[in-house]
Protein backbone atom coordinates (compact mmCIF):
# COMPACT_ATOMS: atom_id res chain seq x y z
CA UNK A 1 0.00 0.00 0.00
CA UNK A 2 1.16 3.54 -0.71
CA UNK A 3 2.04 6.03 1.99
CA UNK A 4 -1.17 7.60 3.30
CA UNK A 5 -2.03 10.66 5.36
CA UNK A 6 -4.74 10.16 7.98
CA UNK A 7 -6.59 12.63 10.20
CA UNK A 8 -8.46 11.81 13.38
CA UNK A 9 -9.67 14.02 16.23
CA UNK A 10 -8.25 14.43 19.70
CA UNK A 11 -6.85 11.92 22.15
CA UNK A 12 -9.05 9.09 20.90
CA UNK A 13 -7.76 9.81 17.40
CA UNK A 14 -4.14 9.58 18.58
CA UNK A 15 -4.88 6.29 20.31
CA UNK A 16 -6.62 4.94 17.20
CA UNK A 17 -3.70 5.53 14.82
CA UNK A 18 -0.49 5.81 16.84
CA UNK A 19 0.51 2.17 16.41
CA UNK A 20 0.07 2.15 12.62
CA UNK A 21 1.63 5.45 11.60
CA UNK A 22 5.24 6.58 11.64
CA UNK A 23 4.54 10.22 12.43
CA UNK A 24 1.90 12.14 14.36
CA UNK A 25 1.41 15.89 13.96
CA UNK A 26 -0.49 17.53 16.81
CA UNK A 27 -2.46 20.60 15.70
CA UNK A 28 -3.74 22.87 18.48
CA UNK A 29 -3.86 26.32 16.89
CA UNK A 30 -5.25 28.28 19.87
CA UNK A 31 -2.81 28.10 21.44
CA UNK A 32 -0.46 25.17 22.21
CA UNK A 33 1.02 24.50 18.76
CA UNK A 34 1.40 28.21 18.03
CA UNK A 35 3.16 28.71 21.36
CA UNK A 36 5.49 25.76 20.68
CA UNK A 37 6.38 27.12 17.25
CA UNK A 38 7.22 30.59 18.57
CA UNK A 39 9.29 29.28 21.50
CA UNK A 40 11.25 26.65 19.59
CA UNK A 41 11.92 29.13 16.78
CA UNK A 42 13.80 31.17 19.38
CA UNK A 43 15.87 28.20 20.53
CA UNK A 44 13.82 27.23 23.58
CA UNK A 45 12.69 23.71 24.50
CA UNK A 46 9.04 23.09 25.40
CA UNK A 47 8.20 20.21 27.72
CA UNK A 48 4.51 19.32 27.42
CA UNK A 49 2.68 18.36 30.61
CA UNK A 50 -0.98 17.47 31.23
CA UNK A 51 -3.08 20.37 32.50
CA UNK A 52 -4.74 20.52 35.89
CA UNK A 53 -2.27 19.53 38.64
CA UNK A 54 -0.03 22.50 39.38
CA UNK A 55 1.87 20.75 42.18
CA UNK A 56 2.69 17.77 39.97
CA UNK A 57 3.72 20.10 37.16
CA UNK A 58 6.05 22.04 39.45
CA UNK A 59 7.64 18.83 40.70
CA UNK A 60 8.13 17.59 37.15
CA UNK A 61 9.59 20.95 36.10
CA UNK A 62 12.06 20.91 38.99
CA UNK A 63 13.15 17.37 38.15
CA UNK A 64 13.60 18.31 34.48
CA UNK A 65 15.51 21.51 35.21
CA UNK A 66 12.72 23.51 33.57
CA UNK A 67 10.74 26.64 34.33
CA UNK A 68 7.04 26.00 34.88
CA UNK A 69 4.83 28.17 32.68
CA UNK A 70 2.66 30.65 34.54
CA UNK A 71 -1.11 30.90 34.03
CA UNK A 72 -2.01 32.86 30.91
CA UNK A 73 -3.48 35.65 33.02
CA UNK A 74 -0.29 36.12 35.05
CA UNK A 75 0.91 38.91 32.75
CA UNK A 76 4.54 39.44 31.82
CA UNK A 77 5.51 35.82 32.52
CA UNK A 78 6.12 32.87 30.22
CA UNK A 79 2.83 31.07 29.69
CA UNK A 80 0.62 29.35 27.12
CA UNK A 81 0.14 32.81 25.61
CA UNK A 82 2.07 32.90 22.31
CA UNK A 83 2.75 36.62 22.85
CA UNK A 84 4.50 35.86 26.13
CA UNK A 85 7.00 33.65 24.30
CA UNK A 86 8.15 36.13 21.66
CA UNK A 87 11.08 37.14 23.89
CA UNK A 88 11.88 33.74 25.44
CA UNK A 89 15.62 33.26 25.75
CA UNK A 90 17.39 30.63 23.69
CA UNK A 91 18.18 27.58 25.83
CA UNK A 92 15.18 28.05 28.13
CA UNK A 93 13.44 24.83 29.13
CA UNK A 94 9.77 25.62 29.69
CA UNK A 95 7.30 23.10 31.05
CA UNK A 96 4.01 23.98 29.39
CA UNK A 97 0.82 22.41 30.72
CA UNK A 98 -2.15 22.63 28.36
CA UNK A 99 -5.53 20.92 28.36
CA UNK A 100 -5.26 19.54 24.82
CA UNK A 101 -1.99 19.88 22.92
CA UNK A 102 0.25 18.74 25.77
CA UNK A 103 -1.95 15.78 26.61
CA UNK A 104 -1.99 14.60 23.00
CA UNK A 105 1.75 15.16 22.54
CA UNK A 106 2.51 12.72 25.34
CA UNK A 107 0.23 10.00 23.96
CA UNK A 108 2.18 9.25 20.78
CA UNK A 109 3.70 5.94 21.88
CA UNK A 110 6.44 4.91 19.40
CA UNK A 111 5.38 7.35 16.66
CA UNK A 112 7.48 10.45 16.02
CA UNK A 113 5.59 13.55 17.16
CA UNK A 114 5.61 17.09 15.76
CA UNK A 115 3.63 20.20 16.70
CA UNK A 116 1.98 21.83 13.70
CA UNK A 117 0.09 25.07 13.20
CA UNK A 118 -0.65 27.56 10.44
CA UNK A 119 2.63 29.36 11.07
CA UNK A 120 4.73 26.30 10.23
CA UNK A 121 2.38 24.20 8.08
CA UNK A 122 4.66 23.85 5.07
CA UNK A 123 7.89 23.11 6.96
CA UNK A 124 6.15 20.67 9.31
CA UNK A 125 4.71 18.86 6.29
CA UNK A 126 8.18 18.54 4.74
CA UNK A 127 9.73 17.32 7.97
CA UNK A 128 6.91 14.86 8.69
CA UNK A 129 7.38 13.40 5.21
CA UNK A 130 11.09 13.02 5.83
CA UNK A 131 10.69 11.47 9.29
CA UNK A 132 8.04 9.03 8.10
CA UNK A 133 10.48 7.37 5.68
CA UNK A 134 7.61 6.04 3.60
CA UNK A 135 5.37 5.20 6.56
CA UNK A 136 1.93 6.65 7.14
CA UNK A 137 1.41 10.06 8.73
CA UNK A 138 -1.48 11.19 10.94
CA UNK A 139 -2.45 14.83 11.33
CA UNK A 140 -4.37 15.24 14.58
CA UNK A 141 -6.62 18.27 15.12
CA UNK A 142 -6.69 18.52 18.90
CA UNK A 143 -10.07 20.17 19.31
CA UNK A 144 -11.34 21.62 22.56
CA UNK A 145 -13.51 20.14 25.30
CA UNK A 146 -17.06 20.78 26.38
CA UNK A 147 -17.72 21.31 30.11
CA UNK A 148 -18.49 17.59 30.49
CA UNK A 149 -15.03 16.72 29.15
CA UNK A 150 -16.19 15.46 25.77
CA UNK A 151 -14.46 16.53 22.57
CA UNK A 152 -15.53 19.79 20.94
CA UNK A 153 -14.29 19.78 17.35
CA UNK A 154 -12.61 23.14 16.74
CA UNK A 155 -12.71 24.78 13.32
CA UNK A 156 -9.26 26.35 13.75
CA UNK A 157 -7.67 22.93 14.30
CA UNK A 158 -9.55 21.45 11.34
CA UNK A 159 -8.21 24.25 9.12
CA UNK A 160 -4.69 23.98 10.53
CA UNK A 161 -4.67 20.24 9.93
CA UNK A 162 -5.95 20.88 6.42
CA UNK A 163 -3.10 23.30 5.70
CA UNK A 164 -0.54 20.65 6.63
CA UNK A 165 -2.35 17.92 4.69
CA UNK A 166 -2.49 20.16 1.61
CA UNK A 167 1.24 20.82 1.88
CA UNK A 168 2.03 17.11 2.16
CA UNK A 169 0.43 16.37 -1.22
CA UNK A 170 0.24 12.61 -0.58
CA UNK A 171 -2.57 10.06 -0.85
CA UNK A 172 -5.09 10.79 1.91
CA UNK A 173 -7.90 9.19 3.87
CA UNK A 174 -11.46 10.47 3.58
CA UNK A 175 -11.11 12.29 6.91
CA UNK A 176 -7.91 13.97 5.78
CA UNK A 177 -9.57 14.98 2.51
CA UNK A 178 -12.34 16.77 4.39
CA UNK A 179 -9.78 18.75 6.42
CA UNK A 180 -7.74 19.60 3.32
CA UNK A 181 -10.78 20.69 1.35
CA UNK A 182 -12.03 22.84 4.25
CA UNK A 183 -8.68 24.63 4.33
CA UNK A 184 -8.70 25.19 0.57
CA UNK A 185 -12.30 26.43 0.65
CA UNK A 186 -11.48 28.94 3.38
CA UNK A 187 -9.06 30.72 1.05
CA UNK A 188 -8.77 34.43 1.85
CA UNK A 189 -11.39 34.09 4.60
CA UNK A 190 -9.16 31.80 6.70
CA UNK A 191 -8.22 34.40 9.31
CA UNK A 192 -11.75 35.75 9.65
CA UNK A 193 -13.18 32.26 10.06
CA UNK A 194 -10.78 31.53 12.93
CA UNK A 195 -11.38 34.92 14.57
CA UNK A 196 -15.12 34.23 14.43
CA UNK A 197 -14.83 30.63 15.64
CA UNK A 198 -15.95 29.73 19.14
CA UNK A 199 -12.32 29.42 20.27
CA UNK A 200 -11.31 32.72 18.68
CA UNK A 201 -14.27 34.54 20.19
CA UNK A 202 -13.56 33.04 23.60
CA UNK A 203 -9.93 34.19 23.62
CA UNK A 204 -10.79 37.66 22.37
CA UNK A 205 -13.63 37.91 24.89
CA UNK A 206 -11.20 37.06 27.68
CA UNK A 207 -8.89 39.86 26.54
CA UNK A 208 -6.37 37.72 24.60
CA UNK A 209 -6.83 39.05 21.07
CA UNK A 210 -3.03 39.40 20.91
CA UNK A 211 -2.81 35.61 21.18
CA UNK A 212 -5.14 35.06 18.24
CA UNK A 213 -3.28 37.25 15.74
CA UNK A 214 0.03 35.31 15.64
CA UNK A 215 -1.89 32.04 15.26
CA UNK A 216 -3.39 33.32 11.99
CA UNK A 217 -0.08 33.89 10.19
CA UNK A 218 0.39 31.29 7.46
CA UNK A 219 3.82 29.77 6.73
CA UNK A 220 5.84 32.52 8.39
CA UNK A 221 7.96 30.02 10.36
CA UNK A 222 10.86 27.84 9.24
CA UNK A 223 10.68 25.69 12.38
CA UNK A 224 9.43 22.12 12.69
CA UNK A 225 9.12 21.35 16.43
CA UNK A 226 9.90 17.69 17.08
CA UNK A 227 9.26 15.94 20.40
CA UNK A 228 12.39 14.13 21.58
CA UNK A 229 13.16 12.96 25.12
CA UNK A 230 10.08 14.68 26.44
CA UNK A 231 10.74 18.11 24.89
CA UNK A 232 9.83 19.88 21.68
CA UNK A 233 12.86 21.43 19.97
CA UNK A 234 13.40 22.91 16.54
CA UNK A 235 14.38 20.19 14.10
Amino acid sequence: MSQTVHSEWGLAGVEAVRDRVAVLVIVDILSFSTAVDIATSRGAAILPFPYGDTAAAQTAADEAGAVLAAPRNAGGQLSLSPRSLTTIASGTRLMLPSPNGSRLSLAGSAAKVLAGCLRNAAVVARHAHMLAEGGDIAIIPAGERWPDGSLRPAVEDLLGAGAIIAALDLPISAEAQVARDAYRAAGPDLADIIRNSRSGQELMGWGYADDVDPALELNVSATAPVLRNGAYRAA
